[in-house]
């Protein structure tokens, strides 16, 4: 199960956290600069790791039954 929580501006992906990373991903040049950023907060990037426990790991049973 992954996390991933991407970032666009006019249709066009900026910058992507993914949980199997753990840090944040640029794309664009404003995205690198949002990934350099956001990676240097560590509180942030474990509040969005914590996201993965508290969201993905909750509704997996969910989303197997559903399919």
């Amino acid at each position: 199960i992954e996390y991933i929580r991407s970032y666009y501006f006019n249709k066009v992906e900026d910058v992507r956290f993914s949980s199997s990373l753990g840090k944040f991903v640029g794309f664009t040049e404003p995205g690198l600069m949002y990934a350099k950023a956001w990676n240097s907060d560590t509180s942030y990037l474990a509040q969005l790791n914590a996201q993965k426990e508290t969201y993905c790991h909750n509704n997996i049973g969910i989303d197997y039954q559903a399919a």
